[in-house]
């Protein structure tokens, strides 16, 4: 299989896979599956056309996970990317500066991917059909097992944005509990998306 959806260059799918193979650990390379293979549910039940392309997000988001710090500083500072990035770390970092790295290393350019990628930890207040499958297919995939989940899994396939206003909740939650500092667009998804999930949980 060879995804071709609009994204520059082709990809074989299992060249991608050796690839990713190589370049996450084992707990990684099967979460990126499973978030491919959640992604495509997703887009097929929420009549995404672009399924092919759904998938190769799923496979690709996670795909600077583990590379250094030194890294992303590198891309941040090649790409004449916003500086408050550098006061940030890896967890932030894979999706918003990792799409230079994709870029770099696949010749995708597609900007509807590479966006879904970019936000698919932080969110947005405007995201289209394919950022929320994706953020939300990160959240649910098979292996997670954490509180909650089954929940957020029911609402991915009755109510997107809700999906997506829940898992920014519980995201928001975990991370005051913890005592760390917030992205500040997580809490500008959390502003749009709350309302969403108040009024899904009063109908």
């Amino acid at each position: 299989m060879v995804f071709e959806a609009n994204i520059g260059a082709p990809i074989n799918r299992d060249d991608l896979l050796e690839k990713l193979s190589a370049n996450l650990s084992e707990k990684r390379f099967l979460h990126v599956q499973n978030v491919a293979a959640t992604a495509k549910k997703l887009a097929e039940h929420w009549g995404y056309l672009a399924v092919e392309k759904a998938e190769l997000a799923g496979l690709l988001h996670d795909y600077a996970k583990e590379e250094t710090d030194e890294t992303f500083k590198d891309l941040i500072h090649k790409y004449k990317l916003d500086p408050a990035l550098l006061e940030w770390n890896n967890n932030i970092w894979h999706g918003v500066v990792g799409i230079y790295k994709i870029q770099e290393d696949f010749g995708i350019t597609d900007p509807e991917l590479l966006r879904a990628i970019e936000i698919h930890t932080i969110g947005s207040s405007e995201m289209g059909l394919l950022d929320k499958i994706l953020y939300v297919a990160d959240y649910i995939e098979d292996s997670r097992s954490f509180e909650g989940v089954e929940t957020a899994r029911s609402l991915a396939y009755e109510d997107l944005d809700a999906a997506v206003a829940y898992e920014t909740l519980h995201t928001v939650l975990f991370l005051a509990q913890k005592q760390v500092q917030i992205y500040p667009q997580t809490i500008i998804t959390y502003n749009a998306y709350v309302d969403k999930l108040r009024t899904k949980n009063r109908s």
